[in-house]
């Protein structure tokens, strides 16, 4: 007890630097524990993307390649699925459902997304759960268009709003398509995915744009625009399935593979996503080793600190001997004073790692597309923080080792 509160007023005493080594190693607990959570985070977010789907069909690229264009908007796919080969595949025996998508089109960076009413009700995120409506309800005409929340949120749109799509993806535009404004029937609630920042509009919209023989505007027979929703566009950019069997999908995906009238290429987005994650692997293992160095650094230095200090401090050794310390009581000292400070920047990293999750989650989900969960910390990551305190400890006995030794050949007084 006596030493515990000797080595907490030795720390007051030296303030300036025991907060500076305090501070670098609160530093660096708080990056570990950033690119900790936002790697798992990462890792949920793609995953949850999508799910219930069997299949996603597109032109023949590659499996990754064409994960990325169809469902998390990244990339762009150099060619498309012609309609007769869609409807051909949709047929087949076993698809229980099927969703054609259509890209190329944006609307202030966000991207627009051709697709028939069926996407609203099969498509699947997270643990399977379904979209659902936070406003409105899914377009039945041409001229209406349903956004993602965040499209929603970030540029202010309400239902009833008109917007104008162009043509072109990202912040590109090569051509607004003024003489077609849309109208906000309905705003989805988030779902932390890529649908989130996608405008929805029928996928005969996307034809009409571009060139079709009459405008989304015109009237129409309120039954017969319903049926015209989907049209038959002359190709678009890749399509969902879902199938009545496991059997089933690897049939068709294998007959798809081999599709003789095109090029088309059929990949599960399960096992694509792992595929994904073993190419990411390096890239985690490259900044958890960023984060590892700059702890080591952080410890250094607090190895550095208390050196320096030591050989300032050995009149204050011969001191405490003077007064009845023995040698073991100071190599306990110092050995605490070490622990301490790595035990009170671990505390302060941590404070400061919620602080950083909770303005910058905000940022990481409407730019990064990840969802971060700002939770209790996991039992990995207390295990690390537990690491670094046993680190801080094992370095701290280097001085303290060599105070034992000052304090026996020093003895009452130091040597001169």
């Amino acid at each position: 007890m006596i030493l515990t509160k000797l080595a907490y007023k030795s720390l007051l005493n030296r303030r300036a630097s025991v907060l500076l080594t305090l501070f670098t190693i609160a530093i660096s607990v708080m990056l570990l524990l950033s690119i900790e959570r936002i790697r798992v985070d990462a890792k949920t977010s793609f995953s949850n993307t999508i799910s219930g789907t069997d299949l996603i069909v597109g032109a023949r690229t590659g499996d990754i390649q064409l994960l990325l264009s169809s469902v998390f908007r990244i990339g762009y796919a150099n060619n498309g699925v012609s309609w007769q080969s869609y409807q051909y595949i949709a047929a087949q025996r076993g698809v229980k459902w099927s969703i054609p998508i259509s890209l190329g089109d944006s609307h202030k960076g966000q991207t627009v997304l051709g697709t028939s009413r069926d996407y609203f009700t099969h498509y699947r995120f997270g643990k399977k759960q379904t979209l659902s409506f936070q406003q409105g309800h899914a377009f039945e005409h041409l001229n209406q268009v349903v956004l993602g929340s965040d499209v929603a949120s970030r540029l202010g749109y309400t239902l009833g709003d008109n917007i104008v799509i162009s043509h072109g993806m990202g912040n590109t535009s090569f051509h607004h398509h003024k003489d077609n404004p849309f109208t906000v029937i309905g705003i989805l609630n988030a779902t932390g995915t890529p649908v989130d920042k996608t405008l929805h509009i029928p996928l005969a919209a996307i034809d009409l744009i571009h060139g079709g023989s009459h405008s989304a505007n015109d009237e129409h027979d309120e039954h017969d625009e319903h049926n015209n929703l989907i049209g038959e566009p002359s190709q678009i950019t890749a399509f969902l399935m879902g199938f009545d069997s496991p059997l089933y999908t690897l049939q068709i995906r294998r007959n798809i593979n081999q599709y003789k009238k095109e090029p088309l290429l059929a990949i599960m987005p399960t096992v694509t996503l792992k595929e994904l994650w073993q190419m990411l692997a390096i890239v985690e293992k490259v900044l958890l080793l960023f984060s590892g160095v700059v702890i080591l650094v952080s410890l250094l230095g607090m190895l550095t600190t208390l050196l320096a200090n030591l050989n300032q401090r050995r009149r204050e050794l011969a001191i405490l001997r003077s007064v009845g310390a023995r040698p073991w009581q100071l190599f306990t000292l110092i050995s605490m004073e070490s622990l301490f400070t790595t035990l009170l920047g671990c505390f302060v990293g941590c404070g400061l790692y919620y602080g950083v999750m909770l303005i910058s989650s905000s940022y990481l989900q409407s730019h990064a597309g990840i969802s971060v969960n700002i939770a209790m910390l996991s039992y990995y990551e207390l295990t690390l923080i537990g690491v670094i305190m046993a680190a801080g400890f094992i370095i701290g006995l280097i001085p303290a080792t060599r105070a034992y030794f000052y304090s026996l050949s020093d003895g009452m007084s130091i040597k001169t």
